[in-house]
């Protein structure tokens, strides 16, 4: 698999960004995807995940502000970024392994090249 991430960009705090994960090269309904970010001289944190159906899981820091969606016929999942902080700002990578989501990045088999989101007036 495959995975382009897009969609980043520069906003200011309490805009909205939309990114996107298209994949690639297999059956893309057969994985979870996750979403991760990392800031400067910060580790790589979880940020949200889609199982194969579309159940999904967030990180307490972003519950009730992002949401992550997935459209199979497109091999493509979504992270709608609203109300977005300064402390959103980093870069984010989306990632697919086969069958459940995971919280935790080393188990994810599959990953994209990172799309840098920075949230400042």
């Amino acid at each position: 698999v495959q995975l382009q991430a897009s969609g980043g960009g520069l906003v200011q705090p309490g805009g909205s960004l939309r990114l996107s994960c298209e994949a690639s090269g297999r059956t893309f309904s057969s994985y979870a995807v996750g979403w991760f970010r990392q800031a400067p001289g910060k580790e790589r944190e979880f940020v949200a995940a889609i199982t194969r159906t579309g159940g999904t899981s967030y990180a307490d820091s972003v519950k009730g502000r992002f949401t992550m969606s997935r459209d199979n016929a497109k091999n493509t999942v979504y992270l709608q970024m609203n109300s977005l902080k300064p402390e959103d700002t980093a870069v984010y990578h989306c990632a697919a392994r086969p069958y459940a989501i995971s919280y935790h990045s080393y188990d994810y088999d599959y990953w994209g090249q990172g799309t840098l989101v920075t949230v400042s007036s």
